[in-house]
């Protein structure tokens, strides 16, 4: 959960109601968020991660006035041509290639607004924008820029400018090595020659994103009325995303937007484009999700609620519009889930599905568990490792390169990375943190990896595996065939096997194991140079299985 920081007056003032701390716990658990705690006026919020345009005052307020009937429906956003121009230089393309950009004019900044766009723009860059790496964003007082501007890449001793809370001038390298700002952010450019930059007609420096604006060109004041906002990064779709999150916000704010227009050179767009996304729901897809009878009028009602636009209703299926700073708006359910808060999982009742039936387990579950109950009999214990672990572990240790996996974003624990996607390196590291128990030691594991899938609309899919490891001063190949040949006659299967090359396995040593000559798996002793770098000191011997291939032959 994210925390909005606000007050319950500045909150009211926007929403233009007169809400208790108590009224405005009971909106937020329909909306599936929390009033975490509240002194005096000041109240702390926990919003839900799924919906960054709530972590701003004016966005709470927004999707509070639609809740309450206040004003329902698809707001509409007037953008207006500002005239200025960005021409991208193709010496970004390495580095940071794509920017989008917008112009908000007529705004009344105070300390408190001004607080608020700064607490907003770093909660969107330490959430969405994961930690600047995927967008940052940059806000600068307009009147003081020269349009056309310039977006391109400059050698770090080329670059010169006074970065923003500083008096002294610094190159782009100093500003990685000294400046607080630079500090935490340089791992975001320290692998490239060329650092992007931001200059206007005058030749001043804007930005060196993603890490400072300039002292002159890039501080806002309360005394701001226009601001010009950028975002930079690499994916263009995400920064169309967070512009329109930071447009909207300051609109919110009384202000006023302007377009912007982007030259690529053989390209070229106008930012922002805040044209809702049309969408068709169907009734009955609804209502069996919900396990509701809602009428499609009253869906049509309950969408409103939640800033949908409603286009055309029929019978069967809701045209909806559904607004820009909707960035978690993926899928169908998504929408869905939209109108059960609308609707109030509170007044849901409570009933059972009038159905007899006589429970069953699985044929999957019942195969498993036949399987593991074979297993522990030969004397294997099971093991039960973590999911998220790392390149290093799953590849390098393994002396095998690496194959396609799920990579982490940012995370906590710098060493977590990736989702494992065979289990073999995390039962190694099982035996390394039990040296000390005596050996033999015969572990096994049933559980699932994820593997990259481009036709999944996750982009990947669970694959149960199986791997046992045998570790003890005389585990050879022998051994292990001997656990793949006791698994042939308790499945009923014709395992086969062939002769493997594996970085991982002493070359001679290891065999991949076939289903009517598919392979399904492999078996062999480890490796020495595995064995070294897990530092173990007794010979390993295991094998890895596909269950789900093992299971289909079974059908």
């Amino acid at each position: 959960m994210v925390i909005l920081d606000t007050s319950l007056i500045e909150l009211n003032k926007h929403v233009k109601r007169n809400l208790t701390k108590k009224q405005l716990d009971d909106i937020l658990f329909n909306l599936g968020m929390e009033l975490e705690s509240s002194e005096g006026n000041e109240i702390k919020v926990e919003i839900t991660p799924d919906r960054p345009d709530l972590l701003s005052t004016q966005g709470l307020a927004r999707a509070l006035r639609a809740y309450l009937g206040i004003h329902k429906g698809l707001i509409k956003y007037k953008i207006k041509k500002s005239g200025i121009k960005i021409n991208v230089v193709k010496s970004v393309d390495i580095v940071r290639p794509f920017t989008v950009a917008a112009v908000v004019k007529n705004l009344k900044f105070d300390y408190e607004k001004l607080k608020e766009i700064i607490n907003f723009q770093e909660k969107i860059h330490n959430t969405f924008a994961r930690k600047r790496k995927k967008v940052a964003i940059g806000i600068y007082p307009l009147e003081n820029i020269k349009p056309p501007i310039k977006y391109l890449a400059k050698y770090p001793e080329d670059i010169k400018f006074t970065p923003l809370d500083f008096k002294k001038e610094m190159t782009g390298k100093e500003i990685l090595e000294k400046h607080p700002k630079g500090m935490e952010y340089a791992h975001l450019l320290e692998d490239h020659k060329k650092y992007p930059v931001f200059i206007d007609a005058n030749n001043k420096i804007l930005s060196m994103p993603p890490i400072i604006n300039a002292e002159g060109l890039g501080k806002v004041t309360e005394k701001t009325k226009d601001v010009f906002i950028e975002c930079s990064g690499h994916d263009l779709n995400s920064l169309n995303q967070v512009l329109n999150l930071v447009a909207t916000t300051l609109a919110d704010m009384n202000g006023e937007i302007y377009a912007v227009d982007i030259n690529y050179g053989n390209k070229k767009i106008t930012t922002p484009d805040l044209n809702p996304e049309k969408r068709e729901i169907k009734v009955d897809y609804a209502n069996k999700i919900l396990g509701l009878n809602l009428k499609p009028k009253e869906i049509s009602i309950l969408l409103e609620k939640m800033n949908y636009g409603i286009s055309s209703v029929s019978k069967d299926k809701i045209s909806i519009l559904v607004p820009k700073y909707r960035v978690d708006i993926w899928h169908d359910i998504d929408v869905v889930d939209d109108i059960v808060r609308a609707y109030g999982v509170n007044n849901m009742k409570l009933s059972f599905k009038p159905v007899s039936s006589i429970a069953e387990t699985l044929p999957e579950n019942d195969f498993i568990e036949k399987l593991r109950e074979s297993i522990i009999g030969l004397g294997f214990v099971e093991a039960f490792t973590f999911a998220l672990t790392s390149k290093d572990d799953q590849f390098k240790k393994m002396n095998t390169r690496p194959c396609p996996y799920v990579e982490l974003g940012s995370t906590k624990e710098a060493t977590i990375n990736m989702v494992r996607n065979w289990l073999l390196p995390e039962l190694m590291k099982f035996i390394v943190n039990n040296r000390s128990k005596p050996y033999p030691q015969r572990i096994f594991e049933i559980n699932d990896v994820v593997v990259p899938d481009n036709k999944e609309e996750v982009k990947s899919r669970n694959v149960i595996k199986l791997s046992c490891l045998i570790a003890h001063e005389k585990a050879n190949f022998t051994e292990i065939k001997q656990v793949l040949d006791y698994l042939s006659q308790v499945l009923n299967i014709n395992f086969n096997i062939k002769e493997l090359k594996h970085d991982s396995f002493i070359e001679g040593r290891c065999a991949s194991i076939l289903i009517n000559n598919k392979e399904i798996g492999f078996l062999g002793e480890i490796h020495p140079k595995v064995l070294d770098n897990f530092q173990l000191a007794v010979p390993v011997s295991a094998l890895e299985l596909d269950l789900e291939e093992v299971f289909n032959y079974l059908k």
